[in-house]
């Protein structure tokens, strides 16, 4: 099963990603995945560091937002790049633990800055395989 692909033509400043998972622990580690690739070349970025988000939501797609807002918030306010996520979903509360280091630009490859995650075609569903979801990012 793939993790996710991007969306081309979506829009002009943004990315746009298709995410599947078998369920829904990896379906949000493929999207955490997704925005980690797209800002940075995963094989600079070591696992030095770990960093832990705890989230409450009313639904599922409220919490798939705020856990991937809060990675861009930490990514800004740490400066800091991720790389590997692990996380576990029970009804509608997350616990995830993610593993990065401090961006050094004389090291890292840097690809997009990613400023926000849209409301544009945002949506989770269960399909037949597993779950999918549509993710609009501004860039």
């Amino acid at each position: 099963m793939k993790k996710y692909k991007v969306l081309e033509d979506v829009a002009i400043a943004d990315i746009a990603f298709e995410i599947y998972g078998k369920n829904l622990n990896e379906l949000f580690e493929n999207a955490a995945l997704a925005i980690f690739e797209e800002s940075a070349d995963l094989s600079k970025v070591e696992n030095k560091e770990k960093k832990s988000i705890k989230l409450n939501a009313d639904n599922v797609e409220d919490l798939l937002y705020d856990f991937l807002s809060e990675i861009l918030f930490l990514k800004d306010k740490d400066s800091f790049l991720f790389k590997k996520s692990n996380v576990k979903i029970d009804k509608n509360s997350l616990k995830a633990e993610l593993s990065g280091e401090q961006i050094d630009r004389e090291k890292h490859e840097l690809r997009n800055d990613i400023k926000a995650i849209t409301l544009h075609m945002f949506k989770v569903e269960k399909t037949k395989d597993g779950y999918k979801a549509v993710v609009v990012v501004d860039v």
